[in-house]
């Protein structure tokens, strides 16, 4: 059996947590199942190592991703941080960015709606791959307000143009 067929095995038993456990397994990334409806996914990326926590949610037939950004933002940024969430959500096509009100922390969140449907892997894949696309981009444009003083509107326009081809 090939590890596409053995994926979709999984997955046709109805919890697509068995697929994202299977993607983490083949990708070589730490996990652990906290639950039959939970799990985290931890692993390398390109600004900060990513930390992901997975939920199933029957009642509403969604799979929802939480990818917690390495930024804590201290009380007198969280204002102009706000700004920010605000400019780089109404950019985003898939999930959107928050913060916690009491500990500042920074976190994506992009849910898969299944409703009446099993996931497949390129889902699971999709929901993942935009987190790892919006955490990498925006994370620079977060430490620019915090650490550097930069204003909202200049942190992402500093993130905004990315750079074509090479030099």
């Amino acid at each position: 059996m090939s590890s596409t067929q053995l994926i979709q095995a999984v997955v046709n038993q109805g919890n697509p947590l068995d697929l994202m456990e299977q993607l983490a397994v083949q990708n070589e990334w730490l996990f652990d199942r906290a639950g039959e409806d939970e799990m985290h996914l931890s692993f390398p990326g390109q600004t900060e190592d990513h930390h992901f926590s997975i939920n199933w949610r029957h009642n509403v037939e969604t799979l929802q991703l939480s990818a917690q950004l390495e930024v804590k933002v201290p009380k007198l940024k969280r204002a102009e941080i706000a700004s920010l969430l605000n400019i780089i959500n109404e950019q985003l096509w898939l999930g959107h960015f928050e913060m916690w009100p009491d500990s500042g922390q920074i976190i994506f969140r992009h849910g898969l709606l299944l409703r009446g449907a099993m996931a497949v892997p390129e889902q699971c894949e999709g929901l993942i791959d935009a987190a790892l696309e919006a955490c990498d981009r925006y994370y620079s444009a977060f430490q620019f307000v915090i650490w550097a003083g930069k204003s909202a509107s200049e942190a992402a326009a500093a993130v905004v143009y990315q750079c074509q081809g090479s030099a």
